[in-house]
């Protein structure tokens, strides 16, 4: 969508009066737009890249967001056609831009447990569909994907997790971010952390929130995943285990988005 196209949807939607107030980059080459309404303050106009993800993150606000009371944007309107939604915007900038010191990061962090907790308990466990099955059929799109990016070793080594993440199911499902990461938590000037960008949100395991920060955040600052565990509790062994086998996924779908100059 255009910028013109997204200003016109929140003038049929929700302000004819609206006043567009600056642009940001979405996802795979999308723009946002933020504007200043008369009613609802500043919102945020986000054209979706496909159905599936616009499906999903209306049904994520719709559902489970709210439990997340202020922590989280509001949901003021949807289209289907372009899809797109309009949300109320939160204060502050995403948590990976801040320069925080030990104790107030570990307090941001303290707040993301927090918020991951609420979010997982905001829908009743399922088992059914088995996911650990629908990962490990899901894992062969991606080592398509990845094609000769990744070694025959790699490729193997992926398959032998994802062979014991299945032996372990059926696991129960909760709802999920699935991009649980610092950029899509927004910290604001008076240290409030609000979460944001739920167009991966689905039932899935809840382990796999845990994946990138367990591989990509916490090596480096150990205090934050012990500031996030305080609040959000510790990790079973079953857990550990679901958090190890798909971090092997995790890396291959890194490798499978990456230009095809090297080999794993």
């Amino acid at each position: 969508m255009s910028s013109t196209d997204l200003l016109a949807l929140c003038r049929r939607l929700l302000d004819v009066d609206v006043t567009p107030l600056n642009w940001h980059p979405g996802h795979a080459g999308t723009r946002v737009l933020r504007a200043a309404t008369a009613e609802h303050g500043e919102v945020i106009v986000k054209p979706h890249r496909s159905p599936q993800r616009h499906t999903q993150e209306v049904n994520a606000y719709r559902t489970w967001v709210p439990t997340l009371g202020d922590r989280a944007p509001r949901l003021l309107a949807a289209a289907d056609d372009p899809p797109a939604i309009i949300i109320t915007a939160v204060p502050g900038i995403p948590l990976r831009h801040r320069t925080l010191d030990s104790e107030a990061g570990q307090g941001a962090y303290r707040q993301a447990g927090r918020l991951l907790r609420t979010f997982h308990a905001a829908g009743p466990p399922r088992l059914e569909p088995d996911w650990t099955a629908w990962l490990a059929q899901r894992t062969e799109y991606w080592i398509h994907q990845a094609a000769d990016r990744i070694t025959s070793r790699f490729r193997a080594e992926v398959r032998a997790h994802m062979r014991a993440l299945q032996d372990l199911g059926p696991l129960p499902a909760v709802p999920c971010h699935l991009d649980f990461m610092p950029r899509n938590m927004i910290h604001s000037d008076d240290g409030i952390l609000r979460l944001i960008d739920f167009e991966h949100s689905r039932y899935d395991l809840p382990a796999r929130d845990l994946v990138r920060l367990t591989t990509r955040i916490w090596p480096h600052r150990p205090d934050l995943r012990h500031s996030f565990l305080d609040e959000y509790g510790q990790p079973s062994t079953l857990d550990r285990e679901v958090l190890e086998h798909c971090a092997h996924l995790d890396a291959l779908t890194a490798w499978a988005v990456q230009p095809p100059d090297d080999r794993r």
